[in-house]
């Protein structure tokens, strides 16, 4: 039988369960060796972050990139939403008298919450996005099988200061961000809603601990190493030509996102349950 008769019969045989069971077989496979790829990548992307040679000036290119070069988009987005934090929660707790509270609900949702997840979808949309491009275009100009050629190990020299850089330099981020986000909440509440200065300050500290400032910080660590660790996987798989190395950047930011969400779940469930 041949080729086109085969086809011919297939189609008379119409549609059978056995078809959407191969469907979702290979789906399985196909995201099972995704996620091989991926772990086999950031297993040896956190080696090469620990044993040398290491490259100490491309680190600190990276640092002032991802640290310094972020820190107006981060700050821009704090400053804002500690202002509409007050804002919503006075509209919210005047309803039953508890306008009082309003100081404590901005520091805590600012430190525990919001200055983490907001620096980590920013950065991710800035570095995340820049990383997967410069990778892709490097993969894609055959840059990257130069280094190998002249004995440079590409995550040596390209994934580890990247990964290192986002892990450290996002908790300094968000902890600025910390800082911005409960200063404009105190500009709303004191020029706007008529909240005293002192007593405003004092209801901030109140109820801030230890706990709530440094849950936000290794949450920002996480997210760091997540946007960076997403760049540099896309970027250095990227697929040749311009609309591979567009994929790898989009990729890149949208899993990057969905992960940082995920993984603000489950380290929130960790530092916070029976609390």
């Amino acid at each position: 039988m041949s080729i086109a008769e085969e086809k011919t019969a297939e189609t008379k045989r119409g549609w059978s369960p056995l078809d959407s069971l191969q469907g979702l077989g290979a789906t399985v496979l196909d995201f099972l060796a995704s996620a091989g790829r991926l772990f086999r990548f950031t297993a040896q992307a956190i080696y090469h972050c620990f044993t040398p040679p290491f490259y100490p000036r491309l680190l600190l290119r990276q640092v002032i990139d991802i640290g310094y070069y972020s820190l107006p988009v981060v700050g821009m987005t704090a400053l804002f939403t500690g202002m509409v934090l007050a804002l919503q929660s006075y509209t919210g707790f005047s309803r039953f008298s508890a306008e009082g509270a309003v100081a404590t609900v901005v520091v805590l949702s600012v430190t525990r919450e919001l200055a983490p997840v907001l620096a980590g979808l920013m950065v991710a949309g800035r570095i995340g996005a820049s990383i997967a491009a410069e990778l892709g275009t490097m993969r894609v100009t055959e840059q990257i099988d130069a280094l190998t050629t002249l004995s440079t190990n590409p995550f040596k020299y390209l994934v580890a200061p990247r990964l290192i850089a986002g892990t450290v330099m996002l908790p300094i981020l968000v902890l600025i961000a910390d800082v911005i986000g409960v200063f404009g909440g105190y500009l709303v509440g004191v020029y706007k809603l008529g909240f005293g200065p002192e007593n405003y300050l004092h209801k901030t500290w109140e109820y801030l601990t230890y706990d709530d400032v440094v849950s936000g910080l290794w949450k920002a660590s996480a997210f760091g190493f997540i946007v960076t660790l997403m760049g540099c996987y896309n970027g250095y798989n990227s697929q040749r030509g311009a609309q591979g190395v567009g994929a790898a950047v989009t990729t890149a930011v949208v899993s990057s996102s969905i992960l940082i969400l995920i993984t603000n779940y489950f380290l929130t469930q960790l530092f916070f349950a029976g609390k």
